[in-house]
């Protein structure tokens, strides 16, 4: 049986068709627009995504040449989406998790003494990443679309939501665990939504979907909306939560690091969150079919592979991210100078949203490599400290760091990033891990795979990157260069 995977990203979508013993048949990726129409804020149009969604799915399945068994869908968490029930259009665009037009929203919520309850609850903070005051600020400031809402018209969700929506024809309106405990709606320890968070955001919860188990049988889809086919949706979960998934990171004490848009690590935890401290976040890994939920510790990172896509596109030094590693190397180090990418304010474990990007430390004798080379170490960097907080808050050191995602096929990344964690990086053969998790939920879901053991010896290694000396001295350069970006936004 072959499996089929949606995985929903900032960018793209991607589509995979994955055979039982783990492998790739096929692959399909179709990009969507970013729509940028202010200072900060981040929309996607929810029609562009499912067209992406519907052109990646049939390049894969063509490719293929074999029908998919099931399906499994992963996706940019956080965002938060407005559709209408019956038609299946958008009132608004969708306001994506990178947007941080809501930063008043939350520093007025903060002065008002909600934050410690909120993270008590939900194992996060108070910040514009996370959904709910991107409701609020909809509820405020688009009457058209929110009187819809609170006519039972227009149904809110995840972009998981909505695509599972378009899949069925509107039959379904749901939500995976991992989705929901990422919107600050979410009681993480009670497994359902809380109506003292939803009144405090103002969001009515019969608009939210129905949060089901990350597997099982969740659905099917429609024959006349999703391409003649009518098959078993059987797996859901939030990008990071499937990339632990497809590296089998099924073990508490396991970790992994996906280097995308932004750059997530992930400590699995087990069965108890642990409380969410050192500027992490405390976040649902999946939920079973009987109920039982496993957590994980979380440092969200903003802006990773974006800033070498921002080499690329903003300033025009390379011509494909790829190249920044050739450009890199060909320099012994970044020549004094630090990159600190808060392009979109600093995640964990600073948490600044009016923390802005900065270049510190360039000279007459700066070249584009030296700015290539300490784009490579910020990543690195920001990684390090979120390693750094986990073992605070955990107690307990990573004995390895599994890394995915396009950046992790950077060698000088991956060895500039052993040497700064002073433990080992390992690479699988599959990098694109998120779409492969999805899969592994979708299959365990749907009977492909009959256990997590099972889908461990699907695991294979492509490199492992050993620690080497560590520079402690461009690491201190970087500690000082965050904290004197941070704040910047509110200097204007």
């Amino acid at each position: 049986m072959t499996v089929l995977t949606i995985d929903a990203g900032t960018t793209g979508v991607t589509a995979l068709m994955v055979s039982e013993n783990g492998t790739v048949l096929a692959r399909g990726y179709q990009e969507f627009a970013q729509h940028y129409p202010d200072t900060g804020w981040v929309e996607h149009v929810p029609e562009e995504i499912w067209q992406a969604t519907l052109a990646a799915c049939q390049t894969a399945i063509d490719a293929a040449g074999v029908q998919p068994a099931c399906l499994g869908i992963t996706n940019q968490r956080e965002t938060a989406v407005l559709w209408d029930r019956k038609r299946a259009t958008a009132p608004r665009r969708a306001i994506v998790w990178q947007d941080r037009r809501t930063a008043g929203i939350c520093s007025s919520l903060r002065e008002e003494g909600h934050e410690e309850r909120i993270t008590e609850l939900t194992g996060l903070r108070l910040d514009p990443y996370f959904t709910a005051t991107k409701l609020t600020w909809i509820a405020r400031n688009d009457e058209r679309a929110w009187k819809g809402v609170q006519a039972g018209d227009v149904a809110i969700g995840t972009v998981d939501s909505y695509i599972v929506a378009r899949l069925t024809g509107g039959a379904r309106h749901i939500t995976d665990a991992s989705n929901a405990s990422r919107t600050l709606l979410y009681d993480i320890r009670a497994g359902s939504w809380s109506p003292e968070l939803c009144e405090l955001f103002g969001v009515p919860m019969e608009a939210l979907p129905e949060v089901v188990p990350s597997y099982g049988a969740l659905g099917e889809t429609s024959p006349e909306e999703f391409l003649g086919l009518r098959i078993p949706i059987a797996g859901i979960a939030g990008d990071q939560q499937a990339a632990m998934f497809g590296q089998t990171c099924y073990s508490p004490g396991t970790s992994k690091c996906t280097y995308g848009t932004g750059s997530f690590v992930l400590l699995n935890t087990g069965g108890e969150p642990v409380a969410p401290e050192h500027g992490l976040l405390s976040t649902v890994l999946w939920q079973h079919p009987d109920g039982r939920l496993e957590y994980a510790l979380e440092g969200s990172i903003f802006v990773t592979g974006a800033a070498v896509q921002w080499l690329r596109d903003g300033l025009g030094l390379i011509d494909s991210a790829p190249q920044s590693e050739a450009l890199a190397t060909s320099v012994p180090d970044s020549g004094g100078v630090v990159f600190v990418p808060a392009l979109t304010g600093l995640g964990a474990p600073d948490w600044d949203p009016q923390a802005r990007g900065a270049i510190f430390g360039i000279t007459r004798g700066t070249r584009r490599a030296h700015l290539a080379r300490a784009t490579l170490e910020a990543i690195a960097f920001e990684v390090r400290d979120v390693a750094e907080a986990m073992t605070k808050a955990s107690g307990t050191e990573l004995p390895e760091l599994r890394v995915d995602g396009g950046a992790s096929a950077n060698n000088l990344l991956c060895r500039l990033q052993a040497d700064q964690l002073g433990v080992s990086v390992a690479r699988p053969r599959i990098q694109e891990t998120t779409a492969l998790g999805a899969a592994f939920l979708a299959g365990l879901g749907a009977g492909v795979w009959s256990s997590t053991e099972e889908l461990v010896d699907t695991w294979k290694l492509d490199l492992r990157f050993e620690p080497g000396e560590r520079d402690e001295a461009a690491y201190r350069r970087w500690r000082e260069a965050v904290e004197r970006s941070k704040g910047w936004a509110d200097l204007g």
